[in-house]
Parts: C-alpha cells; sequence; structure tokens
C-alpha cells in the first residue's frame, strides 16, 4: 500500500482497513481490564469476523495485573530468578484470553484461545526480554478453516526448551505484528493489524504531559520506530521493527470509539515536507560514566561486549577527547538496569585499570523527531535554543537521520517536553 498524499485518499486508506482478509486485533491491558470492555473488544472482533475477515485477537494481562504479580515476586526477594518471573508474568494473559474466549462465545460466535507455547511463538532464551525467532501459523489456519475466532496470549513465547519467556513491556505489540507477518508468510493476503489502546492513535507527544499535542493521521515506519524507542508509549519498538520489515500496515486507534486512529506504514516523498513529525520523552534513564579509561584500541569493545553479556541494552554513548593516553566514557541505561550495569562496570574498572565509575540515576531524555530532517537545515539550533530558553542545561547530545536527543535532568523533563513540542509549533496541522 501506498501513502497518500491528501486527506480524502488517506480516508479511504482507512475504509479499506476494514475489509481485509485476515485481520490481527491486540487489545492493551487497559482494554481488556474489566468485564465490560472485554465484551466489547469481544465485539470488535466479532464485527470483524462478520465482514468476511479471518480474526486474530491479540490481549495483553488486565489492567494492572503484570504489576501485581511484580509485587508479589518482591514480597519473595528483591532479585527473583528471570526464568521464574516469566513463569509467573505469563499467567497474566493467560486469565485474559480465557476470558476473551468465553466472552466470545456468550456472543454466539466461535472461539478458541491459545497460549504463546500452543500456537508455535518461539523465542530465545533471555528470559524477560526475549526475542521472536520464529511462528508456526499452522494452527491458527486450521481454527480459521473451522470459521473460529483465534485468541493468543501476548507478550509470550517459549524457548526451543520449552521454557516459557517474555517479551518485555508492551511486548504483546510484539506478538500481534509477529503474528501478522506469519500469517503474511504461510498465504494469507491483504494483512493488517489494528493495535486498539486507550488513545485514539499517535501523537504530536504524549497528551497526558503536552495537553495540546495533536493526532497523526499517518506516520512512517521510521518515524514510529523512533519515537516508540525514545519513550512514545503507544507502540513497542521492536513490533514496528517487524511491521516494518513485512509491510505489515498497522493501524493504531481507540478501544472505546469508532474514531480512525493512526496509520503506521511505509515512507513517501510527501512525508519529507514535515520537518518533525512528533517529540518523546524518555523518562527513567540511569548514566553511567567511566572514568580515566585506557585509551587504546579494542577498551570500548571490551566494555559493551560485558555489557551486552549481561543482556542490558545501552542506549546512548558518549566518549570524551583523550588526554595522555586516558579518556571518559559514558553511556546511559534504563534505571532498572542499573544495578546490574554496576556490577559490570566496577569489574571493568578492575580488569581495564579505569579509575572511578559515577552513577547518576535523576537522568531523562528529550527527543524530536522526523523524515523531514534529512532535506532541512536548522532544525537542531531551534531545538537547542527552545531548551536554553526554558533555562534547560544538556549533559550529552545524540543524532541520527532522523532524529536529535538530549540527555537532561529528570527534574526538567516534562518541561522540556513542552517546550521543544511548543517550538516546533507540533500542536499545528
Amino acid at each position: 500500500m501506498r501513502m497518500a498524499a491528501s486527506g480524502h485518499a488517506t480516508q479511504h486508506r482507512f475504509e479499506r482497513l476494514v475489509l481485509m482478509a485476515t485481520v490481527v486485533q491486540k487489545f492493551g491491558g487497559s482494554s481488556v481490564a474489566t468485564a465490560e470492555k472485554i465484551k466489547r473488544a469481544a465485539r470488535r472482533a466479532i464485527a470483524a469476523r462478520d465482514r468476511g475477515n479471518q480474526v486474530v485477537v491479540v490481549v495483553s494481562a488486565r489492567g494492572d495485573t503484570t504489576d501485581e504479580l511484580i509485587e508479589l515476586a518482591k514480597e519473595i526477594t528483591d532479585r527473583p530468578s528471570a526464568r521464574e518471573m516469566d513463569q509467573l508474568l505469563a499467567t497474566g494473559e493467560q486469565i485474559s484470553i480465557a476470558l476473551m474466549a468465553m466472552a466470545i462465545h456468550a456472543e454466539g460466535a466461535g472461539a478458541i484461545s491459545f497460549t504463546g507455547h500452543q500456537v508455535g511463538m518461539i523465542t530465545d532464551s533471555v528470559h524477560t526480554k526475549a526475542r521472536i525467532k520464529s511462528v508456526d501459523c499452522e494452527r491458527i489456519k486450521k481454527e480459521f478453516a473451522k470459521g473460529n475466532i483465534v485468541i493468543v496470549a501476548g507478550f509470550q513465547g517459549v524457548d526451543a526448551n520449552a521454557n516459557v519467556t517474555t517479551l518485555g513491556r508492551g511486548g504483546s505489540d510484539t506478538t500481534a505484528v509477529a503474528l501478522a507477518a506469519a500469517l503474511k508468510l504461510c498465504g494469507s493476503e491483504n494483512v493488517v493489524c489494528e493495535i486498539y489502546t486507550d488513545v485514539d492513535g499517535v501523537y504530536t507527544a504524549d497528551p497526558r504531559k503536552v495537553p495540546e499535542a495533536r493526532k497523526l493521521t499517518e506516520i512512517s515506519y521510521e518515524e514510529m520506530l523512533e519515537l516508540a524507542s525514545l519513550g512514545a508509549g503507544v507502540m513497542h519498538s521492536r513490533s514496528i521493527e517487524f511491521g516494518k520489515k513485512y509491510d505489515i500496515a498497522i493501524h493504531v486507534r481507540s478501544s472505546f470509539s469508532e474514531a480512525e486512529g493512526t496509520l503506521i506504514t511505509k515512507e513517501v516523498k510527501s512525508m519529507e515536507g514535515i520537518v518533525v513529525r512528533g517529540a518523546a520523552m524518555t523518562r527513567d534513564l540511569a548514566k553511567v560514566t567511566l572514568r580515566s579509561v585506557p585509551d587504546r584500541p579494542g577498551a570500548a569493545a571490551e566494555i559493551f561486549h560485558q555489557i551486552a553479556s549481561a543482556n542490558i541494552v545501552v542506549d546512548d554513548i558518549i566518549q570524551n577527547i583523550s588526554r595522555e593516553g586516558q579518556t571518559d566514557l559514558s553511556f546511559t541505561v534504563a534505571l532498572a538496569d542499573i544495578e546490574d550495569v554496576i556490577d559490570v562496570a566496577n569489574g571493568l574498572t578492575k580488569e581495564l585499570g579505569a579509575g572511578a565509575v559515577e552513577i547518576d540515576k535523576n537522568i531523562s531524555k528529550v527527543s524530536i523527531v522526523g523524515v523531514g530532517m534529512r532535506s532541512h537545515t536548522g532544525v537542531a539550533q531551534k531545538m537547542f535554543k527552545a531548551l536554553a530558553d526554558a533555562k534547560i542545561n544538556i549533559q550529552m547530545i545524540t543524532t541520527s537521520e532522523i532524529k536529535i536527543s538530549c540527555i537532561i535532568s529528570r527534574d526538567h523533563a516534562e518541561q522540556a517536553l513542552r517546550a521543544v513540542h511548543a517550538a516546533f509549533e507540533l500542536e499545528k496541522e
């Protein structure tokens, strides 16, 4: 599908989405939090089936279930086994799929629920943040042939040894798009993935933090991938990667209304006319600085090899200018990973003969994203001036072809997001 330049053409593209041959609908935790919400989601699935579609429903754990399960683990130990956490957390989705099947049955339609294991969702063995390796769609296709709506637990799979794994927070999005991709590869035509959530689309910024933020009608995979990885919570970044790789149209829309949402699709030339598509904030980061690292070939490789071996994702990296054969190296990680990072960093200082390890747990990041940055000048200057006018100090800067990010104190995170959003007038069409 090609992105149409006009609003009228985009309207027709949205209308076509409800006439697809195979529809994967994902409902997040807030969309299945109560019995009435589950029934509403069930009726949506049945309506899609009644239009002649084959329908897969992916559901998350209900409401705050995942948080409650995490609290249960904390009552036992501060550092539970990652494998056992996966065993525990996967139960949340298992509750949801059974209730959803019951709701569809109550409406007089056929449905069957599957866990990740039952539907052949095979992942690697990295517990709590596993990556999908393959999906077996044969069981789903057999149920389609029976006229059933297929309900699949999001967020989970199994590794090659049948150990339960989970995909990390937001992993149900990834489950949904991966299933859509698998069905497309298995021969289904016109596959679309609908992500139902408690907001009615993708906004220029989080509307809970920037009330004047504007809903986007369309956005490219590249822009959405950047925004998702930078803290725009409406979509999980790995789900966008699947969508881009397999060209799956993703429609983000509200669970609570029939309003059209935001279509995530291929980039086309007309998108470059918009310099900045959106702004995002990554709130809970920590900065690690290794002082007096030997400035020699292989030092950085060894540092990040050990961090990667601990299954820790590094966000931004800055290395200072060398002086007297030594350098300072800083990087950011999710605040939740900081205790593991400290263990690795302390070991590295001894191994490399480096100096002290400094930790700052009060770090956030504000970013702007837009494919139009490739063809426009002055974007960075405008962002830096907006932060300067708000008297917000920039600690680190990183860029890509379509993104500029600034590391700042968490105390100023929301103020920075609002300042940047206003500077680029993102509230305007």
